[in-house]
C-alpha cells in the first residue's frame, strides 16, 4: 500500500494520520450577493430553517442535518483568493435536495417564478431537475425511483 503524504507550512503528515483531522461536513458554502435575499428563497420556497445569520455578510440555513452557509459580499468566505480571483456564485457543483412528487414540485416553483436551468431528467435512478437561487446557485431536487 502506498502513502499519500500532505505537506504544509508546519509539518508533513501521513495520508492516514491527516483522517484524524477531519471530524465531519460542516456545510456547503455558496457565495451570495445578497443574503437576505438568499434567506427568503431558502426558507420560503425550499423549506430551509434559518440557523444563523449575521447580515449583511452571512447565513446559514439548514434542511435536517444539512447546512447551506450564505456568503455575502463582505463575509471571511468570500474574500478573494491571494492570486486575486473572485469567488463568485453560480457553477456546476451543487446541492441535491431529495423531494417527493417532483412534477408537483415544479408546478408550486414555477407559479412562484423560480428559475429552471433544464427540464425534467427521468432515468433509472429517478426524476431530476436544476433550479438557480436568485444568485444563480445550482440546486438539484430529485425523486428516486420507487
Amino acid at each position: 500500500m502506498t502513502r499519500k503524504t500532505i505537506t504544509t507550512a508546519h509539518e508533513t503528515t501521513s495520508h492516514i494520520e491527516a483522517h484524524a483531522f477531519i471530524k465531519s461536513v460542516h456545510g456547503v458554502r455558496y457565495q451570495v450577493r445578497d443574503v437576505a435575499r438568499a434567506v427568503t428563497f431558502y426558507t420560503q420556497y425550499l423549506g430551509f430553517t434559518l440557523k444563523h445569520q449575521q447580515p449583511p455578510a452571512f447565513a446559514n440555513v439548514s434542511l435536517g442535518d444539512a447546512h447551506i452557509l450564505l456568503s455575502g459580499p463582505g463575509a471571511s468566505g468570500s474574500r478573494p483568493m491571494p492570486n486575486g480571483r473572485h469567488q463568485e456564485p453560480g457553477g456546476w457543483n451543487r446541492v441535491v435536495l431529495k423531494v417527493t412528487d417532483l412534477p408537483g414540485l415544479i408546478a408550486a416553483l414555477k407559479r412562484a417564478g423560480v428559475t429552471f436551468r433544464n427540464e425534467m431528467e427521468v432515468g433509472p435512478g429517478g426524476k431530476q431537475i436544476q433550479i438557480e437561487d436568485p444568485d444563480g446557485n445550482p440546486i438539484e431536487l430529485f425523486e428516486p425511483a420507487s
